[in-house]
This record gives structure tokens, C-alpha cells and sequence, in this order.
């Protein structure tokens, strides 16, 4: 769900261009990826470095897709604010996670307080054709979840034994309970020219984040559209 009203996360601008405002009192922190903070306030100390060191990083920008450095914002003297912002315009959604793990789609992590730890697990069957595989960060513990989307996010509470299939591309997290299975649609000539290669089967009880949007989908609009370089200029 989102947060409750005493959250110091606030969403601004949503669904199409939304950012997060966290406040900082004395001694929280936050951690963010590269690159998405907007600006901060007041009394914040920023720390960059390699979370759970060197085969951990390396792990989360191989396997997860994300940064190989994370910033941490401490709260110091009296606290202060830092603003948050996905690279795609979009939705960004806050969990209040209570001792629970969510697998997060790479590229839909935007940051985490306190008590959130952040891991990479293999999710499935990374792609060799369509850059789609199901590559997921494990989020876990007890705080503020902060996940960004392209485009907005829909959420959906699966029931004990539903099932419901959705295109990789379209997927931002889902709950470590849920059942899920990786597998290709269509056939090997679908997942090579269709654009429709991959798909997971997700299995209730459970919550599950989606896009409205795909990257992929865009990209594969836009770039037949742009420009080519002429070999001769």
C-alpha cells in the first residue's frame, strides 16, 4: 500500500512525472541510486560508496542492472530533505514494508530508509535476444520501499491460487511469496521479431506492482523512427 500519513515520503507530481520528497530527521538515512537525486536541503550528509563491497556491487550492476555505487543521505543537526526522481517519466510508488520482501524489477528501484536491505537474485532466464530477462533485486525488512515505473503503476492483490500472466516489460515488483514462472510466448520466431518474447506467470496469494508502460515497446517504436547516419557523410 501506500504510505500512511505520517510517511516522510511524499510523492509529488503523479502519475506522469512524479518525484519524492524524503525528509531526513537526525540520524535517518537514504539510500539512493546514482544519478536520481533531484536536490536536498537543510541538514544532509551525502556518502557514495559500494553497498556490501566489491562482489556485492558487482552483483547488483551485472545481474540487477543497477548502479554499481549507491549514495546515502544521512540526516545531521536538526534533518533536511532530499528529492528523488526516476530517469522515465512515470509513477513512482512507496511500500511500508513490515519485516517483508518484495522482488523488484531492475531499473524500477529508486531508493530505501533505514531497515530496507537490498540484494540481487537471479529471477529467471536472462534473454539472449530481447534484453528482457526477469533480473530482480530483493528488497527486504522493515521501512520505506521507494519504486519508480515507466509510465503509471497499476497495483494488483492476486488470491491464493490466481493466476495471472504478464509481459517482463511491464512488471515492477511483486512480493517474495508469490509463485512465479519465466517462459517464452509465441515460439523462438515470435521471441526474435515480435517483440513479444517473454512473459511470467505469477501465482497469488500476493501483491503485484505493474507499468502501464514498456521501455522496450518504446524503444522499439522510436528507434526504426530516428534518423540514419549516411555511410559516405
Amino acid at each position: 500500500m501506500n504510505n500512511p500519513a505520517n510517511s516522510t515520503v511524499e510523492v509529488l507530481h503523479r502519475p506522469a512525472f512524479a518525484m519524492a520528497r524524503v525528509v531526513l530527521r537526525p540520524g535517518e538515512s537514504l539510500q539512493a541510486e546514482s544519478g536520481a537525486m533531484v536536490g536536498m536541503a537543510g541538514g544532509i550528509q551525502l556518502e557514495t560508496h559500494m553497498q556490501g563491497g566489491l562482489l556485492k556491487s558487482l552483483a547488483r550492476s551485472v545481474l540487477g542492472g543497477e548502479s554499481f555505487f549507491i549514495n546515502t543521505y544521512h540526516g545531521v543537526n536538526q534533518g533536511g530533505e532530499v528529492w528523488l526522481a526516476p530517469t522515465m517519466p512515470g509513477d513512482i510508488f512507496t511500500l511500508s514494508l513490515a519485516n517483508q520482501s518484495y522482488l523488484v524489477q531492475s531499473g524500477s528501484y529508486l531508493g530505501a530508509m533505514d531497515g530496507i536491505n537490498v540484494d540481487t537474485k537471479w529471477g529467471g532466464a536472462r534473454t539472449f535476444f530481447g534484453g528482457e530477462g526477469l533480473i530482480m533485486l530483493r528488497c527486504y525488512g522493515s521501512g520505506n520501499l521507494i519504486l519508480s515505473s515507466y509510465g503509471a503503476i497499476q497495483p494488483l492483490d492476486l488470491q491464493p491460487g490466481q493466476v495471472f500472466t504478464v509481459d517482463t516489460g511491464h512488471m515492477v515488483a511483486f512480493e517474495e511469496g508469490v509463485n512465479y514462472r519465466v517462459r517464452t510466448i509465441g515460439g523462438l520466431k515470435t521471441t526474435l521479431l515480435g517483440g513479444e518474447g517473454l512473459v511470467v506467470d505469477l501465482t497469488g496469494p500476493g501483491r503485484v506492482l505493474l507499468q502501464t508502460r514498456s521501455e522496450s515497446a518504446f524503444l522499439g517504436w522510436l528507434i526504426p523512427k530516428l534518423p540514419h547516419q549516411s555511410s559516405g557523410s
